[in-house]
């Protein structure tokens, strides 16, 4: 296909972005681009990501290239991905979770929260990076999922500049969401205060069935109260299951965490489900509060009540 290809349906097809009868594919280039372009062609690219989605058509595939570069992408109002089964895609270095270069980065002059709302059924998102840097003083947060059935690869949720409470990196109360290969929160702002990596709430839905899979959890922490999950006590529908498959849960800093997972979840028929051998934690006294509902292989390959910690390997 070359480094730049003419046919960009072929391209992205390439990438194993799906493809239909009427799918366009918009570029937008915060360096180089103009909104008065057509974003068809590279030589043409939009600016923002704002007016990409707004050409795009809901259910046919269409799909937003974010070329990476020196600046990002700095939208004026929160952002509202609400077209079902439309693509965005980060074009540049493909790093594993973290420091892409496709940003889009909500100023703290803009002052508003969160950054992007994924709002879409069916979307795939990959290569990106979200940051919000609305200043201290109200819970702000970078990204809420409230669609379904919706894939994100390679994603940066970084954590918020602001350390007031109920602040988060990513908020999520959609369904069969799966996060494959993604950062939520970051080990550079620390938590000084009740905060969130990743918040599941009670969504139209409850929240179900949704799968983190070869995903870190970051924090640097300040206080002991911040957690890399926290389950909402609405989640209360009794088939209520989340996957965490090989996942590290990382918090490094002056203070330990108290819990990894604040589970609220008001049902007594719940899953947390540790899946896989590498699930690991760090820098937090416990998993779980409660632990109850957690459930993680043991060495025989049965399940039984998690008591999964990373210990210090001493040599000898």
């Amino acid at each position: 296909m070359g480094l730049f290809p003419t046919n960009l349906n072929e391209y992205v097809a390439g990438m194993g972005i799906p493809r239909g009868p009427k799918s366009q594919v918009y570029i937008y280039d915060p360096v180089n681009g103009s909104d008065s372009n057509h974003g068809k062609t590279w030589q043409a690219p939009l600016k923002t990501l704002e007016a990409a989605e707004a050409l795009c058509t809901a259910n046919q595939h269409d799909v937003v290239l974010a070329l990476a570069g020196a600046t990002a992408c700095n939208p004026a109002a929160s952002v509202t991905w609400d077209k079902d089964y439309t693509h965005l895609i980060g074009v540049g270095s493909e790093l594993p979770g973290v420091g892409q270069r496709s940003r889009v980065v909500m100023q703290a002059a803009t002052a508003v929260t969160p950054v992007i709302t994924f709002a879409g059924d069916g979307c795939i998102v990959k290569n990106m990076q979200f940051n919000q840097e609305k200043a201290t003083g109200a819970a702000s947060g970078v990204a809420i999922v409230t669609g379904h059935r919706n894939y994100f690869e390679n994603v940066f949720f970084m954590c918020p500049t602001s350390t007031t409470a109920a602040s988060y990196s990513l908020k999520v109360g959609g369904t069969e969401n799966a996060f494959k290969r993604c950062t939520i929160g970051q080990h550079t702002n620390a938590r000084t205060a009740a905060t969130y990596g990743l918040w599941l709430y009670e969504g139209d839905d409850d929240c179900h069935r949704n799968k983190f899979i070869d995903c870190e959890f970051l924090s640097w922490a300040a206080a002991t109260t911040h957690v890399h999950v926290y389950t909402a006590v609405g989640i209360d529908v009794e088939v209520y299951t989340v996957q965490f498959e090989n996942c590290l849960f990382d918090n490094i800093g002056p203070a330990t965490l108290a819990v990894a997972i604040d589970d609220n979840c008001a049902t007594t028929d719940h899953q947390v489900l540790l899946r896989g051998r590498n699930n690991c934690f760090v820098g937090c006294t416990a998993v779980s509060d409660p632990l109850t509902y957690v459930l993680t292989p043991d060495m025989n390959g049965d399940h039984a009540t998690s008591g999964l910690l990373m210990i210090t390997v001493t040599e000898t």
